[in-house]
């Protein structure tokens, strides 16, 4: 975490120090943060719900205008070296692998973009939207993903073991 970082986490959030976490960040309840995750609120706050899963490397950035807050819901997972601006995120979604999501694109509720795939146009994700594949294809899932509770509740055991965590502060 950097200096400069105004940081408000959750006592149960798991974020370890070698994240990145830069601006105005409040990180909600059983959240896991990976070493190497970059979390930045460039133009304005970030504010993540409860249970999101921020994998290595994945890159979280606000970059939506007039200091606009960036909302993440609850249940998401952005994996490895995902790139997420996306203006407004809801629950339960699944950013794939180096996937690109752009800043004027809002993703509802239980979407998921695939390995290298991307979303940047201006539009609103549908609710259950999957794009996958070489050629961006997309269709509507008929259930959203399965919550990975079971995923979180391991990284929240194991990822301490290995990696020192960020210092929350006493109330």
């Amino acid at each position: 975490m950097t200096a400069e970082a105004q940081i408000t986490l959750a006592p149960d959030a798991v974020i370890c120090t070698e994240a990145v976490l830069t601006g105005t960040v409040t990180i909600g309840a059983g959240t896991v943060v990976h070493p190497a995750a970059e979390i930045r609120a460039t133009n304005g706050p970030i504010i993540m719900a409860e249970n999101n899963n921020v994998e290595e490397l994945a890159v979280i950035e606000n970059l939506n205008p007039d200091g606009e807050t960036m909302f993440i819901g609850r249940d998401n997972v952005f994996e490895v070296g995902s790139k997420v601006q996306a203006a407004r995120i809801g629950n339960n979604n699944v950013f794939g692998v180096r996937c690109f999501v752009g800043p004027q694109t809002t993703v509802t509720n239980g979407c998921s973009v695939g390995v290298k795939c991307s979303a940047v146009m201006k539009e609103v994700l549908s609710e259950n939207v999957v794009i996958y594949g070489e050629t961006q294809t997309s269709r509507t899932a008929s259930e959203p993903p399965l919550i990975q509770s079971g995923q979180l509740e391991y990284l929240r055991k194991v990822l301490p073991s290995f990696h020192y965590l960020a210092q929350r502060a006493s109330p």
